[in-house]
This record gives structure tokens, C-alpha cells and sequence, in this order.
């Protein structure tokens, strides 16, 4: 760190497992950062690294990150950068050895340091006999697991901080304690400073999800420049947890309140009561404002006592699956695929009845293209010339669906005349569903380990979770402010995206949007119009629990949480679009009415 500057800066690297290793390069090189920050794990990457780790007792890890560092040691040597990545997935030692052997060619000494402590497998006897249950549908803990992982916080990276590391290597945690911990480190912020702990996670779950934060997936897709060479994050940050947001000179993209706003938002269900290990945030008071080109600045986070549990997320295998596609053009194009995918699933099931095997356990047929998957009742595309049939099917046997693999291919001959696009045959694979559940955090080791060093991390342990929660910043008074506005004779009616821009994702089985409003006072309207229930209504074809509203002032929004919207999300779901990251443009084309006055200030889109 530069010695005359007080404030600290930290890049986001890493997104997740497979993003680009520019990103290194831009920050080391171009974005004069004191620390790295690198995301590599989703919750089903655990169960893939452990059948890796299961086949050779050196793997189990995100080989990426040694990969994308490597070069550029010398650089982050010399300028004292600080790498904390939870690369370590199921073997943080096996990551940090080939770290060091990748610093040892180039003779450089660094210090690397491994957390370790989320991997409960060892303990499954004890939780299987305290009779958890998932913490979302309330179902029983399945008997065979292959892997399970608490949710781990920043203490522990902070503690390798203090003691000299300069790499840390985390397993699983959230993704923003690695940037909360280099904060508690560099501030000396205590654990009870929660107003700083949730303004420092905030810094984290910002710079989490790299590109996406300078503009990659931002609802005005066109204003944002140079998308072949997006900048990555940083994030200039205070004493006092306030930060600005910006990127490397002369790459692309675009920071501005509202794209910011999108990310805050992203997949955290309630703002006012976003549980993390350190600390519960309250994100609803939040503020944005441009500080110049491509720089804003974020302030305004408060935090409460966390809770006493840790988050745990457990995988289980169930069955297999198999998906491909065809396309079909020409008239009826979408008659034909429906057709056809039809045709095709009736065809599978006489031949794996005739083998001796039981039927599918779950089916889909998605006609991509004529918009029925995502806005169902709501589609304009059943007219369409060239679609994409999608089919996906689910079995408990891997050689049934080696009977479906094989047939896939004699309906570009036996079916309808414009059918192409076939890509090779397909591969059943393994199912692996997501077992979400809290456990006591007094009931887990963590410790550090670094130069032959191991130490243990004391973790406070926080308040029950009804102590926890609180209320958030609501919007009451605002409503009732519009409630006239949105009433004259002369309204029209508009796309919601004329007035508001929309980040969704996931967390499960439940959908996440945010809905953002362009301008501060058509936060009311919106609030009037796009209600939990016509949100329910407008996803029947897709939801079938429960919807909830949460209010987010201090950036003018709202968050959506869609229970049981995403056919079991993540790989256990068969739809093309399992993360629900498509339902944020779908809730965008609701019809929403607007005073004529408005118009002037409307977004008519790039057209």
C-alpha cells in the first residue's frame, strides 16, 4: 500500500470458477490495488471439487487461480499486493502448495496462509442426529451427502492478515469476507463494529461478482462501452466502511448509481436483514451518488450482531440427467418443435420400457424462441420461423438415458423438414441437489495455518436469529405521495422498463429481482403497480409458492423474493434457465400505467 494514502484499495479478481483471467492482469498492472479478492465457489462447485479431490488426493481445488496469478508474482511481490482467494474449495492446503511451488520457480518467498474448518463432513454423525432440516422446505437430511460446508466469515482471514500472510487461502465462505477481512485488518475495525462490518461486507458483495459490477448483465445493455475489454472492480475504501467504486483507466465498461444498485441487490433476498457470519446488514438505507466519470460513491450500510449460526450448505446425488437440443425452422416452426420434443419423449419411454427400465422421473420440453419458457401466457413468438427445441429428462439409472442419448439424432430424418442443429450425442450426468440448513457456529473448529504454524480463531457467537432481525427503512410516506399522480384520465400505459431497471439470480429454489427505479419519484407508482400479487400472477406459469416485497429506499428499488420459482434451481432443475437470471427482463415487459406528463422522462430503450 502506498504509505501517503489512507484509504484502502481493493480489486475483485474472480467472479466465479471459470472467469477471465484478465481480470489479474487489469488490477495488478493498471489498478495500483493493496488487495485481490478472488471468488471461485457456487454452492454445487463444492460437490464437483470433492469427486475431484475423491479420484486424486492433490485435487479438489480451483487450479484457476494459480493459473491466472502465476505470471504476474513478480509485479504482485514487489508491490506488497495482498491475494485472499477461496480457491481452496475442498483442499485449501493442496491450493496453497501449488501456490507455492509456482512462487518457488520464480524464487519468491510468500506467505500463505490456509483457513480451514468449513468441511463438516467429519461431522455428519452429530448433525444427522440433531435431526436438522432444510432450512428453506423444511425436509429431513438426506442419508448420503457428498459434501457440506459451513459458510465460514472474516475473522479468520483477518487473523492471517495480522499475523504477516500475504496469500490467504480460504474453502468455503461468503464471498464477501475476503474483502471484509482485509478491511478489519487494515482499519482495526473490532468485531462489534457493526455498522463498519456491514459496510465492509457491502464493499465485498459489490466487488464479488467482477464485471457484473462495471456494467456486464446491466439493464440498459447499450450505454455500456467495450464489452471486450470490461473493466474489474475497485473499490477505494474508508475508515469508516464508505467507499468509492471504480475501474482501471481506459477499459470498458460503466459504473453508475443504478448499475451499482443492480449488484447491491443481487441475491440478497431481504436488504434489511442480510444474514452473514460477522455481521447482519441492513443494505435498505443505502446510498449512491456519481462522484465523477465512472466513479460513484456507496455509503450509508448498517449492521446488527449476527447470529449464532453459520449457514451450511450440504449436496446430495439424485439420479442423473441428460439434455440437448435441435433447431427447427420454416413455418409452424413452433408447432413443430412442440411436436417433436413430444414425439421424442414418447419414443424413449416404449424403448426404455422395452429394456426392462421404469420411466423418467421428471421430463421438460422448452421450445427456445418462441418465448412460452419465460413469459408463457405472455409470449409473442408463437408465430416464429426458427426456434431451438430444448429437452431435458431425469432418471435414477444412467443407462436409460444412454437409450435417449442415441435417439436423439434420427429425428433430423424422421420428424419435421427443417430440423438441424444437431451437436454431437449427449451425456447423462450426476444430479447433485443443494441441502441448505444453520448450525450452532460453537459447534465448529475453524482454525489458520501458515509456516508450519496451526492456531485456532475464536468466533463470537452472535444472537439467536429472531434477536437478530429488524425492521429496514420503508417507503410508506413516498407511496402516498404518488397515489394521485398515478391516477389522471390521462395515463398511458408503458413496459415497466421505462421506468425501472432489474438484476435477478437466485438463491435455491427462489428467485431474486430487484427492480430499480430511473428517476427517485417513480418509486411510488412502482410500488402501487408491481405488487407481490401481480407479480405471483404475472409468473403463474413459472412460480408456485409464495411472493415477497422488501422496500429499498436509499436506492429507490424493491426486492423480490419467488418462492419455489426454478423447478428446484441450480442442477436439480431440468429448465434452461435454472438461476432464474432471465426473470428480471421478463418482469421488465409488465404493462405498468404512467401520468402522459412523465413521458419526456421515460427510457424508450436503444430503438
Amino acid at each position: 500500500m502506498t504509505a501517503s494514502r489512507k484509504t484502502l484499495r481493493i480489486g475483485g479478481a474472480c467472479a466465479f470458477w471459470g472467469d477471465s483471467d484478465a481480470g489479474v492482469a487489469q488490477l495488478v498492472h493498471g489498478g495500483d490495488v493493496d488487495v485481490l479478492v478472488f471468488d471461485y465457489l457456487a454452492e454445487l462447485t463444492m460437490s464437483l471439487l470433492q469427486k475431484a479431490r475423491s479420484r486424486d488426493p492433490k485435487a479438489g481445488y480451483a487450479a484457476d487461480f494459480v493459473t491466472a496469478v502465476s505470471p504476474h508474482l513478480p509485479a504482485i511481490a514487489e508491490r506488497g499486493i495482498k491475494l485472499l482467494a477461496n480457491a481452496g474449495g475442498m483442499n485449501p492446503r493442496a491450493c496453497a502448495e501449488a501456490l507455492r511451488r509456482a512462487a518457488d520457480a520464480q524464487g519468491l518467498t510468500l506467505r500463505i496462509a490456509v483457513v480451514e474448518g468449513d468441511d463438516l463432513m467429519g461431522a455428519r454423525e452429530d448433525i444427522a442426529a440433531r435431526q436438522v432440516t432444510e432450512m428453506f422446505n423444511g425436509t429431513p437430511l438426506p442419508s448420503s451427502l457428498t459434501s457440506m460446508n459451513a459458510y465460514l466469515g472474516a475473522l479468520p482471514v483477518a487473523s492471517a492478515l495480522q499475523k504477516g500472510a500475504d496469500v490467504v487461502i480460504t474453502g468455503r465462505c461468503v464471498d464477501s469476507a475476503l474483502s471484509l477481512a482485509a478491511l478489519i485488518h487494515h482499519f482495526g475495525w473490532s468485531a462489534s463494529d457493526y455498522d463498519q462490518l456491514a459496510a465492509g461486507s457491502l464493499v465485498g458483495h459489490i466487488l464479488e461478482c467482477t464485471t457484473q459490477t462495471t456494467g456486464g448483465l446491466y439493464t440498459d445493455w447499450w450505454r455500456v462501452p467495450g464489452w471486450d475489454h470490461m473493466g474489474f472492480p475497485i473499490a477505494d475504501c474508508n475508515a469508516d466502511g464508505s467507499f468509492h467504486l471504480e475501474k482501471p483507466p481506459g477499459t470498458g465498461g460503466l459504473i453508475l448509481p443504478t448499475v451499482a444498485a443492480e449488484q447491491m441487490l443481487y441475491e440478497v433476498g431481504d436488504p434489511a436483514n442480510y444474514l452473514l457470519p460477522d455481521v447482519t446488514c441492513d443494505f435498505s438505507t443505502v446510498r449512491m451518488e456519481q462522484a465523477g466519470e465512472n466513479r460513484i460513491f456507496i455509503h450509508g450500510a448498517r449492521g446488527r450482531p449476527p447470529t449464532d449460526r453459520y449457514k451450511v450448505s450440504a449436496t446430495w446425488a439424485d439420479g442423473f440427467r441428460l439434455s440437448s437440443t435441435l433447431t427447427i425452422a420454416g413455418d409452424d416452426a413452433v408447432a413443430k418443435a412442440e411436436r417433436t420434443g413430444e414425439a421424442l419423449l414418447a419414443r424413449c419411454r416404449r424403448m426404455m420400457g422395452e429394456a426392462g427400465f421404469g420411466d423418467f422421473s421428471e421430463t421438460l420440453v422448452e421450445v427456445l424462441g418462441s418465448e412460452k419458457p419465460s413469459y408463457g401466457r405472455q409470449a409473442r413468438g408463437t408465430a416464429a420461423r426458427e426456434v431451438v427445441m430444448r429437452f431435458a429428462v431425469r432418471h435414477a439409472d444412467a443407462a436409460a438415458l444412454n437409450i435417449v442419448a442415441k435417439e436423439v439424432a434420427p429425428f433430423g430424418v424422421s420428424a419435421a423438414q427443417g430440423t438441424t442443429g444437431f451437436s454431437g450425442r449427449p451425456k447423462p450426468g450426476p444430479v447433485f441437489r443443494l441441502f441448505s440448513f444453520l448450525w450452532p457456529k460453537d459447534h465448529v473448529a475453524v482454525t489458520v495455518s501458515m509456516d508450519g504454524e496451526t492456531w485456532p480463531v475464536s468466533i463470537p457467537s452472535g444472537v439467536p436469529v429472531d434477536q437478530a432481525l429488524g425492521e429496514g427503512t420503508h417507503y410508506a410516506a413516498q407511496k402516498a405521495k404518488h397515489s394521485a399522480a398515478a391516477s389522471s384520465d390521462d395515463d398511458v400505459t408503458v413496459p415497466l422498463s421505462a421506468l425501472a431497471v432489474a438484476r435477478s439470480g437466485d438463491k435455491g429454489n427462489i428467485s431474486n429481482i430487484a427492480i430499480i427505479a430511473r428517476q427517485p419519484h417513480f418509486t411510488g407508482l412502482i410500488g402501487e403497480q408491481v405488487t407481490p400479487e401481480a407479480v405471483r400472477q404475472y409468473f403463474q406459469h413459472l412460480v408456485q409458492g409464495e411472493v415477497r416485497r422488501y422496500d429499498v429506499p436509499g436506492v429507490h428499488a424493491y426486492n423480490f423474493m419467488l418462492e419455489q420459482a426454478l423447478a428446484g434451481g441450480g442442477a436439480g432443475s431440468l429448465r434452461n434457465d435454472p438461476l432464474g437470471k432471465t426473470f428480471g427482463q421478463v418482469l421488465l415487459a409488465l404493462p405498468v400505467r404512467v401520468p402522459a406528463a412523465w413521458q419526456g422522462e421515460l427510457d424508450t430503450g436503444p430503438r
